[in-house]
């Protein structure tokens, strides 16, 4: 008992003056900083496949103390061996998963992209045009899977399918996923509020831990986010049912009008950026000359 009680002593003694040689504010910043590294790294991979090959890995080193600890010689020197190449082996093996933590950090607001939505009332008429296209082929069961471009530029994406370039009316989003429309079973891209292309082949997800409910559809569009900040409106052929895919996650169970809402968040939002895209559209949209200007709006009418 009395070791324990010296270790324990010992122990806290550490603490104690590990606290009070602390460097404020920058050794509290120290460990704020990584306790949000760790949190974010276990995050991470709970939502993703990499969660069981972490595990894996733990155990394989688990093993190896063990077997250090235990002076078990050969299964030592194998481990060992192992150990040696393990930069590498994770650099392989977590090869999708370190691709999508570098893209996510190159994406953030503070580093804007060439694909970065600049027009925002072009967008929001997309996004209500798609919604409403999602709305109709949510009665009539009729599968769709569209493709919202962000900063990702898609182009080895579109060059799978047919390129388009036109406004998404309503009625040429219907006509793209009609049954007998030969590009009915690829996705369409939509890139700076236009349908820019239709037909194109997206990645599968490699993750096992999906629903069986989920189509081949879904898993595209999961694939896609994966590998991308693309986001993804699923119509589900069998159901009916309306989802939408982001940073690898689905959600499901949309309709017409929530699907607009969720869109208008992830696309549009209430950015800084949004808002003074939306500024400077307005500005672009005024004529100094204000007299022929309503003239001219008089003609149209």
């Amino acid at each position: 008992m009395g070791n324990v009680f010296s270790a324990l002593y010992g122990f806290f003694n550490q603490i104690l003056y590990a606290v009070a040689s602390m460097r404020i504010p920058f050794d509290l910043i120290d460990i704020l900083l990584m306790a949000f590294f760790i949190y974010k790294a276990i995050e991470f991979l709970r939502e993703t496949r990499a969660g069981q090959l972490a595990k894996g890995l733990f155990l394989l080193f688990a093993l190896y103390f063990l077997a250090n600890w235990w002076k078990l010689a050969t299964l030592k020197w194998v481990l060992s061996r192992f150990v040696d190449y393990i930069i590498i082996a994770v650099a392989i093996i977590f090869q999708p998963e370190i691709r999508r933590i570098l893209e996510r950090v190159g994406h953030t607001k503070l580093m804007g992209g060439q694909g970065q939505m600049i027009d925002s009332d072009p967008i929001e008429v997309c996004i209500a045009n798609v919604s409403k296209a999602a709305g109709i082929m949510q009665e009539n069961k009729i599968g769709a899977l569209i493709v919202f471009e962000r900063s990702t530029q898609l182009g080895e994406i579109i060059d799978t399918g047919t390129v388009i370039n036109a406004t998404p009316s309503v009625q040429l989003i219907n006509n793209v996923f009609y049954p007998k429309s030969p590009l009915h079973d690829g996705a369409m891209i939509i890139r700076d509020g236009r349908l820019y292309a239709a037909g194109c082949i997206l990645p599968l997800t490699q993750r096992e831990d999906l629903s069986s409910q989920l189509g081949t559809r879904h898993r595209a569009a999961i694939g896609m986010t994966e590998n991308s900040d693309a986001v993804v409106l699923v119509v589900s052929e069998e159901t009916g049912n309306i989802s939408i895919v982001s940073n690898g996650q689905i959600k499901r169970n949309y309709n017409a009008i929530s699907a607009n809402e969720e869109l208008h968040r992830l696309l549009v939002g209430e950015s800084d950026t949004a808002t003074n895209s939306r500024v400077v559209y307005r500005l672009k949209k005024i004529n100094p000359f204000g007299k022929s200007h309503s003239r001219e709006e008089g003609k149209k009418k």
